[in-house]
C-alpha cells in the first residue's frame, strides 16, 4: 500500500526519470558532482593549505595558479580544502534540519491535541525571530569550534520545515489509506513510516536541497564574520582572512574571487535541482514546461502565448 500511494501522492515522481529527462537537474547534479569529487579527492594531491609557500599577495602564476594570500598561503590549496569542509558541513546541517523538522512536524500533525500544541508553540517561537540574525547572536556567545556553526544552524533552522510537514501530515492523516491502516490495527509508527512518509518523499527532497543551500550560505556568512573557527580552512574562513588582510584595498582579487565563484556555482547547482524537483512533483509545471517547449519547436513566439492564471 505504501509504495503505491507514494507514487500516486507524488504525481508519478521519480528521481531517475527526473535526472534522465530534465536538463536543469542534469546540469545541477553535474556541477555538484564536480565539487564533490574536488572536495573528496583534491586534498590528496595538493600541499598543506596552511603552509606558507611564497611571498604574500603573489599574483596567479604557473607555480601558484590562484596566487597566494596575504599570509603567503596557496589560494588554490585553500579553495580545494575548503570545498570539502563547506560541502560536508552544509549537507550535515541540511540533513539534520530536515530530520528534526520531519520528527516535530509529523508528530504534531499526526497525534494532535496537547502534543500539537506544545510542539507548535516551540515552532512558532523560533519562527518569530529570523533565523540568520538569531544564529549570529547565538554564535557570538558560543566558543568557536569545528561544529559550533553547524549546531547553531541546526538549532535555528528546523522550524520552517516542521511547519510545512505538519500541514502535509494533516492532509495525509485523513486519507483513506491512512484510515484503513488505523482500522486494520497497524501501530502508529508503521502508519507514519510506511504509509505517510513515502508520500512526503518529494517534499522532503525539496526541503533537503533548500536547507543545504541555506546552510552553505549561512555557514559562509557566519565564518566571514569571524564567528566560526577561523583557524580551519573553509570557504567562509577564506573570505574572512581575505577581508582581514584588506584584499579589496590592495587589489588582490585572486584571494577571494575563486572562493566566491565556488560558492556561487554550488548555490546555482542547488537552485537548479530545487527547481527541477518542483517541476517533477507539480503536474501543472510539467504540462506548462512541455507546452512551452512544443510552442518553441513549432516556432510560436512566447509573446503570443497568453499566460495561464492558476486559481
Amino acid at each position: 500500500m505504501g509504495a503505491a500511494t507514494s507514487r500516486a501522492g507524488s504525481g508519478g515522481f521519480s528521481v531517475v526519470e527526473l535526472l534522465r529527462t530534465n536538463r536543469r537537474a542534469q546540469l545541477g547534479l553535474g556541477v555538484l558532482g564536480f565539487f564533490t569529487v574536488v572536495g573528496l579527492v583534491g586534498p590528496l594531491f595538493i600541499e598543506d593549505a596552511g603552509a606558507y609557500v611564497a611571498i604574500p599577495y603573489l599574483e596567479p602564476s604557473w607555480a601558484h595558479p590562484f596566487g597566494t594570500t596575504g599570509q603567503g598561503q596557496d589560494v588554490l590549496a585553500q579553495t580545494i580544502v575548503g570545498t570539502r569542509a563547506s560541502l560536508f558541513n552544509g549537507l550535515l546541517v541540511g540533513v539534520a534540519v530536515v530530520l528534526i523538522g520531519a520528527a516535530v512536524g509529523v508528530t504534531a500533525g499526526f497525534f494532535g491535541g496537547w502534543v500539537d500544541d506544545a510542539l507548535s508553540l516551540a515552532v512558532n517561537v523560533l519562527l518569530v525571530v529570523p533565523s540568520l540574525p538569531l544564529a549570529i547572536v547565538i554564535a557570538a556567545y558560543l566558543p568557536p569550534g569545528p561544529f559550533t556553526v553547524a549546531l547553531v544552524l541546526i538549532g535555528t533552522g528546523w522550524a520552517w520545515n516542521a511547519r510545512v510537514l505538519k500541514v502535509q501530515t494533516l492532509s495525509l492523516r485523513e486519507r483513506d489509506f491512512v484510515q484503513a491502516a488505523r482500522v486494520s490495527g497497524e501501530p502508529n509508527w508503521r502508519i507514519i513510516f510506511v504509509e505517510m512518509l513515502p508520500n512526503m518523499g518529494p517534499i522532503l527532497l525539496t526541503q533537503l536541497v533548500g536547507a543545504t543551500t541555506f546552510a552553505i550560505g549561512a555557514q559562509v556568512g557566519l565564518e566571514f564574520l569571524g564567528l566560526g573557527d577561523v583557524g580551519a580552512v573553509t570557504w567562509g574562513s577564506n573570505l574572512y582572512w581575505a577581508s582581514n588582510d584588506q584584499a579589496l584595498l590592495t587589489g588582490a582579487w585572486w584571494t577571494f574571487v575563486p572562493t566566491g565563484t565556488c560558492i556561487a556555482l554550488v548555490g546555482f547547482a542547488l537552485s537548479l535541482l530545487n527547481t527541477s524537483v518542483d517541476e517533477g512533483t507539480n503536474p501543472a509545471l510539467r504540462v506548462e514546461r512541455s507546452w512551452r517547449a512544443h510552442l518553441k519547436r513549432v516556432g510560436v513566439p512566447a509573446t503570443m502565448v497568453t499566460p495561464v492564471v492558476r486559481r
